[in-house]
């Protein structure tokens, strides 16, 4: 029985026994701190990460859901609601306030940095809930006993649609696709810092006053803050000075603008980034378009499609009516439909599917008169009665 069965009241057809393990789990999951303060920070600050995150936002967003019949055997949460109605929430219009377009980026965005969704039905719209704010209670007889938004609203677990990325360490919930780039990032973001510092000097490394003689804590202090008034390479002030007493100047350490620039360290951190990601480092390299396609293909394959796939099993359950990806129209993806059609066209040519089945596993609307099975010419009986079987009739036989 699952755990909203219970919420609901519905009783399990067969005997069922609690998870031995449940009482140890950790019943209140808060959000990950990590996601505010690094994986949402990254997709703000760093082009890399806001590319390949809005990248997959984008190509995910926009392939339509099939909505098919009703699931048989399928316990749902909701009850009585149209396909018509299923069909307008996941394709067109989730809410009065949101585009569909909108209100999906929203959830996909939440999945590659939080890696969890949480949608909100009220019987009527589906609404996003941000999962950076949402804290997910259980205990040692529910699997989930209620959600928290903002540590203010609760909601019963019927009223909540989860989708969570996978995890290592909690059955509540998911792990940002970045986590794996996590160190990479931060590290990106302090060589972006150090650049950002060390121009704001006026690229000029740390200098050091060097004296013959030994002087007071009162006069090198008088020294450092005459300096600092006539010498101020980060507003571009650059006084002459005069230096007397045997003062000379020296610099820290010699510095190499082409070290700084960063170029190949950055170039292989982003390579870890899109992999983390699971976007093809390729597809963002505008010099290289010799192996494009089969990589944009892969892309999708890999990572767009299980994400789709992910999603419409969670709103699946939920619903009860079976849910499926519309692909016909993704370049991408062509050679896989013309696999597909010859696949299925074997298939009824040789009797073995009628040619509407085909069409339902193709995505397309069944035509009357197509349901019957194909018998193969090699074992039919004769082109003008197939049905007969046998040696064809020549002329003059009976």
């Amino acid at each position: 029985m699952a755990w909203y069965d219970r919420i609901i009241g519905r009783k399990p057809e067969v005997e069922e026994k609690l998870n031995p393990a449940q009482p140890y789990y950790d019943h209140k999951v808060e959000p990950s701190r990590e996601r505010v303060v690094n994986y949402e920070r990254a997709y703000e600050d760093l082009e890399i990460v806001n590319r390949g995150v809005n990248m997959i936002v984008d190509d995910t967003s926009e392939i339509p859901i099939s909505v098919g019949g009703q699931v048989q055997g399928m316990s749902s949460v909701v009850k009585g609601i149209k396909r018509s109605r299923v069909d307008l929430l996941l394709n067109k219009e989730p809410n009065p306030f949101q585009d569909i377009s909108t209100f999906r980026r929203n959830l996909v965005t939440d999945y590659l940095l939080d890696g969890n969704i949480f949608i909100y039905f009220d019987g009527v719209h589906l609404y996003h809930l941000p999962a950076n704010k949402v804290t997910i209670h259980a205990d040692e007889t529910k699997y989930i006993e209620k959600f928290t938004f903002n540590e203010i609203i609760n909601y019963k677990p019927s009223e909540i649609i989860h989708i969570k990325d996978n995890s290592f360490y909690s059955i509540y919930r998911g792990v940002s696709r970045l986590k794996p780039a996590l160190r990479t990032m931060i590290l990106m973001r302090s060589m972006r810092d150090f650049q950002d510092n060390f121009f704001k000097n006026g690229a000029v490394p740390g200098l050091v006053l060097k004296s013959p003689n030994t002087l007071s804590e009162k006069i090198k202090e008088r020294m450092i803050q005459s300096w600092s008034a006539r010498y101020k390479p980060d507003a571009g002030g650059r006084r002459p000075l005069i230096l007397d007493g045997g003062i000379e100047v020296d610099s820290i350490s010699n510095v190499n603008f082409k070290e700084l620039d960063f170029q190949s360290a950055i170039a292989e951190n982003e390579k870890i980034v899109l992999k983390a990601l699971g976007v093809p480092p390729i597809m963002l390299d505008s010099g290289n378009n010799a192996n494009l396609r089969p990589n944009m293909r892969m892309y999708y394959l890999e990572t767009i499609l299980p994400i789709v796939r992910k999603m419409n099993f969670a709103l699946e359950r939920y619903f009860g009516f079976a849910l499926s990806e519309d692909i016909t129209d993704i370049p991408a993806l062509q050679p896989e439909l013309r696999d597909q059609s010859q696949y299925y066209s074997a298939l009824v040519n040789t009797g073995i599917i009628s040619p509407n089945e085909a069409r339902a596993a193709l995505g397309f609307e069944s035509v009357e008169g197509y349901d019957d099975l194909r018998v193969p010419a090699n074992i039919a009986g004769s082109a003008a009665n197939p049905d007969e079987g046998g040696r064809p009739v020549e002329e003059g036989e009976e």
